[in-house]
């Protein structure tokens, strides 16, 4: 008779099912882990390279659990779907560089994000090509669609080894545990990452070292497929590879893929221009328009000004150029931030008077007992949302009717609130005075 018992490293005896058991529960982790820190790799570097995608975040999100869940159910299938993740991830990542660099070569292509002129839509910064029967016009319907799938057949083969794992393991409290710590790390780890401004490569790198694991562990880690994993660590540096032989700054922040051109001095977030720092002698008055105006009424100068979204610091020179004694602000963007103490050339950031914030401008508001003359929201349009997991856009939180009462309490009594953008359409001004007068 065989005995079917083997002696562990710590010399406890284990049946081949308490190994597998073993197996399985790491199996459960893992798939855990890599489902949601992939999920978020996705839904950043797409949103970063897929043009106008960062105002659709959530279809990536979907995508992904679609994805996953669709493996769960074919966990009893013959067909071993992860052995198709090396190719599908790197085809999706070529045709999202593919059309990212289609459109930016072919200025006759338009991609059409909710007919950029309606009244009733607006996604900043889509404007500047608009539909034209004379131009070649993509629905961006269409890349959505495209993109949906690509994504969610890339989940297919880790939530096809996440079922095959719950099945195969004995406590199934235990493993959903298991499943859900691996989650959670997952999640935490990817923060951290952002938190640290790494790079796509080094989300990748852990996401591949991951699935090399299972598709060894199935022995199906072939040649070809490990090369299409190192392709894939490969493509998804290609966008800031050419960004910085072109001669521009590429970083992470946690919250865009910032691109600073120095020669401009313009900043890009995901592939959409967000501001450009423009020297005091040559810059419009728009900047200085409410301090022209408190001149022009006979008012002082503003003592205690409060500028929200202060970015890389045009508003904050115009403020000192008009003789503010004291500017707290606040930027939620720490790359921005630091590209505007670094390169601005009028040095803003480094005046005595100016008190700088890293913080959400709604959590400043709430917290701060300071009061000011001039409270200022500086074109606070952000390009992301909240969250991957929300509808929400990252200012959102600024207007709304209990924001502007933390406003009015941060006010002095004589105080006053300005808040300017290139609000595009009338109705959202109308909306946000309309707002402000009911507080």
């Amino acid at each position: 008779m065989v005995d079917n018992t083997v002696t562990s490293s710590l010399g406890n005896l284990a049946t081949p099912a308490q190994i597998d058991a073993r197996s399985q529960g790491l199996n459960l982790f893992l798939t855990g882990f890599l489902v949601l820190f992939l999920e978020l790799a996705c839904i950043r570097w797409f949103a970063a390279n897929v043009i106008f995608l960062q105002f659709f975040t959530n279809v990536v999100l979907l995508a992904c659990f679609l994805g996953m869940s669709c493996g769960c159910m074919a966990a009893h299938q013959g067909q071993d779907w992860l052995r198709y993740f090396p190719i599908l991830s790197l085809a999706t990542v070529v045709a999202a560089l593919a059309l990212s660099t289609i459109y930016g070569w072919w200025s006759g292509l338009v991609i059409d994000v909710g007919h950029q002129k309606s009244p009733q839509e607006i996604f900043f910064g889509t404007e500047y090509r608009s539909a034209d029967i004379a131009q070649f016009t993509i629905p961006i319907d269409v890349i959505v669609a495209v993109f949906f799938v690509l994504v969610a057949l890339m989940f297919v083969g880790l939530g096809q080894v996440l079922g095959r794992a719950f099945d195969a393991y004995p406590n199934r409290i235990v493993g959903y545990t298991l499943n859900i710590v691996g989650s959670l790390v997952g999640i935490v780890g990817f923060s951290l990452i952002s938190l640290l401004q790494l790079p796509p490569a080094v989300w990748f790198f852990i996401s591949v070292a991951g699935i090399a694991y299972l598709l060894r562990q199935a022995d199906s880690l072939t040649l070809p497929r490990s090369v299409a994993l190192v392709a894939l660590l490969v493509a998804v540096t290609v966008p800031s590879i050419t960004r910085t032989r072109n001669g521009s700054e590429s970083y992470w922040s946690p919250y865009y893929a910032v691109e600073y051109q120095p020669d401009k001095l313009s900043i890009f977030a995901n592939n959409i221009g967000h501001q450009t720092m423009v020297p005091f002698d040559i810059g419009g008055s728009s900047y200085s328009l409410i301090h022209l105006l408190q001149k022009a009424v006979g008012g002082r100068p503003f003592d205690d000004a409060l500028i929200i979204g202060a970015g890389s610091g045009n508003d904050i020179k115009h403020a000192l150029r008009n003789d503010v004694r004291h500017i707290d602000a606040v930027e939620i963007d720490p790359v921005i931030q630091s590209i505007g103490i670094r390169e601005n050339p009028d040095g803003p950031y480094s005046d005595p008077r100016v008190s700088r914030h890293l913080d959400d401008g709604r959590h400043y508001l709430r917290t701060t007992d300071h009061k000011y003359d001039l409270v200022e929201y500086a074109l606070v349009d952000s390009l992301v949302l909240h969250s991957g997991y929300a509808n929400i856009r990252l200012e959102s939180y600024l207007f709304t009717e209990q924001a502007l009462i933390d406003i009015k309490h941060a006010l002095k009594p004589d105080g006053v609130f300005v808040t300017y953008n290139f609000f595009r359409q009338g109705w959202v001004v109308e909306r946000v005075a309309a707002m402000a007068e009911e507080v």
